[in-house]
């Protein structure tokens, strides 16, 4: 999600008609009871993409096109809130869990998608998300309340609910990842950091220093999200009592960057509901914000060590205005003083802001030598001969190879990461 990548690495950051397919008028009146009811609520932008074939096929050919209709039935099943807000929970949760275990490699592949895709994970999310929307049941559902399921169905297939750290002797690691985006431009789009996420959560990774356990969370890619606190409500109750954190997101074609500097500021590239906004980062206590953020990761050592097929680089670079200065300059060696942002390392998109919230978050707790940081993974791209997002496969050997590297590698830099000092603020 930066601001000066291409438009297809912009992350640089991160029912379908699986839906029930609706009959007669006659068949839609009998298949709902007098206790609920289907609305004209409109779908969200990004779920009107499920209409789309490739979300279809993806869905189709994961096993996950079954889970909207189940959820539905459960539903209409609610005879109260209490229980619609358990059934929300319940099927949110599942689908996180079935997501993880997918990738992990338990219980059975549903499909013959590769395991480690994170897309199914998305489109039956917005399934969900759709078939929530669209339902009015007969005891009552103020905007409040419906807001209220709609953010237990995000929180709990995000696995925001689901962080389980062991005892003290395990060191604890925090790592987030994105949904897919520029999805406008081609809707079989995955995102590895949402990849490393599923293949990553729950596992321990060995060290010098002893096991680490991994756990993740999944965030959207959405302005508004960001705006109304949602990364600060996972990491702030999460962040002191961890040993390292990383945010993670698809950046650069090739290659790792470790961002060195994050920037207060958004860029106002269109996220996945085609909204757009351009300004300060806003956060609780304006007045007390800084224009700049730093990763306390070790990020010398993660350059140097090999952790795999792709080169890792030690990010300086920024985008400023300088003190007393009108226009933009880049600086390659990170920000002069005085100087306010226009682009972190990790450009002015979400990947850039997630990273700037979760280190100034780090800094207002009091956490200094906590390491942490944001990692940008290689572009996930698909073969020479399936660029074309409208007559192009949704899968191919080099996409798979190329995501299976990727999370590989994320895996090995977290294992470098946590067997290294944090660098002197």
């Amino acid at each position: 999600m930066t601001h000066h990548f291409s438009a297809t690495t912009r992350l640089g950051l991160g029912g379908v008609a699986l839906l029930l397919v609706l009959a007669s008028p006659a068949t839609h009146a009998a298949a709902y009871p007098a206790d609920t009811a289907r609305t004209s609520a409109a779908a969200t932008v990004e779920e009107q993409r499920l209409d789309r074939a490739a979300p279809r096929e993806i869905l189709r050919r994961s096993g996950f096109d079954t889970l909207a209709p189940r959820f539905e039935r459960a539903l209409r099943g609610s005879d109260g809130y209490a229980q619609a807000e358990r059934t929300v929970t319940r099927h949110a949760s599942a689908l996180w869990r079935r997501a993880v275990d997918r990738a992990q490699g338990r219980g059975p592949a549903t499909g013959d998608l590769s395991r480690g895709d994170d897309r199914p994970l998305y489109w039956a999310r917005l399934a969900l998300s759709r078939e929530l929307r669209a339902w009015t049941p007969r005891f009552g559902l103020t905007d409040e309340r419906r807001r209220a399921l709609h953010t237990a169905l995000e929180t709990s297939s995000r696995g925001q609910d689901d962080l389980r750290f062991p005892g003290h002797r395990v060191k604890r690691v925090l790592l987030t990842g994105f949904d897919p985006f520029t999805l406008d431009r081609d809707t079989r789009i995955g995102n590895p950091s949402g990849a490393s996420a599923l293949a990553l959560d729950g596992t321990t990774v060995r060290t010098a220093d002893g096991p680490a356990r991994i756990e993740t969370v999944v965030f959207p890619v959405r302005w508004a999200d960001f705006a109304e606190g949602a990364v600060e409500r996972v990491l702030a109750r999460q962040l002191p009592r961890l040993d390292l954190f990383t945010t993670v997101s698809q950046g650069r074609p090739g290659r790792f960057d470790v961002e060195r500097t994050n920037g207060a500021w958004r860029g106002g590239f269109p996220d996945n509901e085609n909204a757009v906004s351009t300004g300060t980062v806003p956060v609780d206590d304006p007045g007390t914000q800084p224009q700049w953020t730093t990763t306390t990761l070790p990020y010398r050592q993660l350059a140097a060590a090999d952790t795999g097929r792709f080169p890792v680089y030690d990010n300086t670079e920024v985008t400023e205005i300088p003190a007393g200065g009108a226009q933009p300059v880049t600086r390659p060696e990170g920000p002069t003083p005085g100087s306010a942002a226009r682009a972190g390392g990790g450009g002015d998109y979400l990947s850039n802001e997630i990273a700037y919230r979760a280190t100034l978050l780090r800094d207002r707790l009091g956490l200094p030598r906590l390491p942490g940081g944001h990692l940008h993974t290689p572009v996930l791209q698909f073969g020479a001969e399936n660029t074309n997002p409208r007559t192009g496969a949704v899968t191919d050997p080099d996409f798979e190879r190329n995501r299976s590297d990727i999370v590989d590698q994320v895996r090995e830099l977290v294992r470098t990461a946590v067997g290294n000092p944090a660098p002197r603020p």
